[in-house]
C-alpha cells in the first residue's frame, strides 16, 4: 500500500512538470506544418499522341495507384484535366503533391514514367511531358 501511495505522489508531482515542458500547437498550426514540410505540388502537362488517349488514361491511372502504394503522393489534391490542343491533339494536365521526392523513385514508378513518355509527343516546341513545382493556393 505504501508503494502505491509513493507512486501516486511521484506522478502527482512529475506529471505537471512533464506536461509543462511539452509544446502544444493548434490544429491549424499542425495542419499548416504538414502542408509544407517536404512536400512538392506539381503541375504536369502530357502532350498525348492522337489516338492514344484511352491507353494513356489507363497508364495515368495505374501510375497514380503505383505512387499511392509507394506512399509517394498525398491523396488530395489530385486533379486530371483533359483538353484539346491545335484543334484535335489531346493534352492531359495533372496536379498532385509528392510527399516523397521523386528523385529517387523506385523502378515501379520509373516504368510508369517510361510508359507515359512512349504515349506522348513533342509538340510546338514543347517536350512530350513537361511540368514542375507550383504553389497551391486554395480559395475560400
Amino acid at each position: 500500500m505504501k508503494f502505491i501511495k509513493i507512486t501516486c505522489s511521484l506522478l502527482a508531482v512529475l506529471l505537471p512538470i512533464l506536461t509543462g515542458c511539452s509544446t502544444t500547437r493548434s490544429p491549424a498550426d499542425r495542419s499548416a506544418g504538414r502542408a509544407t514540410a517536404g512536400k512538392e505540388t506539381v503541375l504536369i502537362t502530357y502532350h498525348v499522341q492522337p489516338g492514344k488517349e484511352a491507353e494513356f488514361g489507363v497508364v495515368l491511372n495505374r501510375g497514380w495507384e503505383v505512387y499511392q502504394n509507394a506512399h509517394m503522393v498525398s491523396v488530395s489534391p489530385h486533379i486530371i484535366i483533359r483538353e484539346v490542343e491545335d484543334g484535335n491533339k489531346p493534352c492531359f494536365v495533372e496536379l498532385f503533391t509528392w510527399v516523397k521526392s521523386p528523385d529517387h523513385a523506385p523502378d515501379s514508378v520509373k516504368a510508369i514514367w517510361n510508359q507515359e513518355q512512349s504515349l506522348c509527343e513533342a509538340r510546338d516546341g514543347h517536350r512530350g511531358i513537361e511540368g514542375g513545382e507550383v504553389k497551391l493556393i486554395l480559395g475560400r
